[in-house]
């Protein structure tokens, strides 16, 4: 259930109410016993997200797990490869520069 921020018109009286979602907003103020009050439409609340199970990944079996590591292996000793080689490149045409 939510709760809900309310004003009152007549006295100023600001409060906070747990209310159902359903429930109708409430008239009179606890303060003043006016019906004056108003709900206020506030900026709510964030969602934070901890622990496993919010990706999609978080429920791939374990062959998949399994195929997928064997890719990235594979593919970061390519990338490693390639990586070396660019920066002896850089090494070099940095030199000739100067």
């Amino acid at each position: 259930m939510p709760t809900y921020d309310y004003a009152c018109d007549a006295c100023k009286h600001t409060w906070e109410e747990f209310q159902s979602i359903t429930a109708k907003p409430t008239k009179k103020c606890p303060e003043c016993g006016k019906a004056k009050a108003k709900r206020l439409i506030g900026p709510g609340v964030g969602l934070l997200f901890k622990g496993s199970g919010f990706y999609i990944t978080d429920y791939r079996s374990s062959n998949y797990q399994k195929a997928a590591a064997a890719d990235k292996n594979s593919g970061s000793s390519s990338k490693g490869g390639d990586s070396k080689s660019s920066g002896g490149e850089s090494k070099s045409s940095g030199g000739s520069k100067e």
